[in-house]
């Protein structure tokens, strides 16, 4: 550092440059000229040790580019997806319930389990997207059988029938019915929290106002707009007698 500062740096410090790659052009030629002094206490110079030493000893660089990465572990969701970053992104069915350590980087996003990579995808942008790769869903696998949208629907039937028919909409509103599992199963977690009236009553407010969605769902509760019963327009009540009122009557 302490070379190229005196060498370099201090003989361009009264240069001007106008673009930088004729500052990269200047610097290039005092490095040649620095590495090719010859050393004052034995023969040969910088650039003849790096040709005769450094130089045989070195490896092609990789084909790619060095990405800096960063690692977290998740927990694999029914749903086969893990969630990073408010987005999720799939791994092998079989994997549901295992521990995974997830590498990310600005591009990619790599699933390993036990040292082993299990899954890649592009890094999903934004917010509550699902990557899914098709060889991921499972095919006769019997956990496939044990977690069915028709289950879940009579999984809601024990809270009620508002929330069975929310289950279905938000089942039917996916791309595939098992990435709505992991909303209806928070619904179901919110009725051990509140209890199966309150969420009865929820999901038929979210059922009439459209936000069937398990963040909705959470927000009626924590808001308690549910203890109100959906109101209904009370009926139109007839117009007062009065002299200067025309009945339709007067009309015929």
């Amino acid at each position: 550092m302490q070379l190229a500062e005196r060498w370099i740096i201090a003989a361009l410090r009264n240069r001007k440059f106008f673009s930088i790659e004729e500052l990269n052009q200047a610097i290039r030629e005092l490095r040649e000229r620095v590495n090719q002094r010859p050393f004052r206490k034995r023969e040969g110079s910088r650039e003849t040790q790096f040709v005769a030493v450094d130089k045989p000893a070195l490896s092609p660089l990789p084909a790619e580019r060095f990405d800096l990465s960063e690692w977290y572990r998740a927990r694999v969701n029914i749903d086969y997806h893990i969630a990073f970053d408010t987005n999720y992104h799939s791994v092998p069915y079989n994997l549901v319930q295992e521990l995974v350590g997830v590498r990310s980087t600005p591009a990619t996003i790599e699933t390993f389990h036990k040292s082993q990579r299990v899954a890649s995808h592009l890094r999903a942008h934004g917010h509550g997207h699902a990557v899914t790769i098709a060889e991921h869903r499972p095919r006769s696998h019997q956990a496939h059988l044990e977690w069915t949208p028709s289950r879940m629907v009579h999984w809601a039937q024990t809270i009620g029938p508002h929330t069975a028919r929310l289950f279905e909409r938000i089942l039917a509103g996916k791309p595939h019915p098992e990435m709505g599992y992991r909303s209806c199963l928070g619904i179901i977690r919110l009725a051990d929290q509140y209890s199966p009236a309150r969420v009865e009553a929820a999901a038929e407010r979210a059922l009439l106002t459209g936000a069937c969605r398990y963040q909705s769902v959470k927000s009626i509760l924590k808001n308690s707009p549910d203890v109100i019963p959906p109101s209904t327009p009370p009926p139109s009540s007839p117009p007062p007698q009065h002299d200067n009122i025309r009945g339709a009557e007067y009309f015929e």
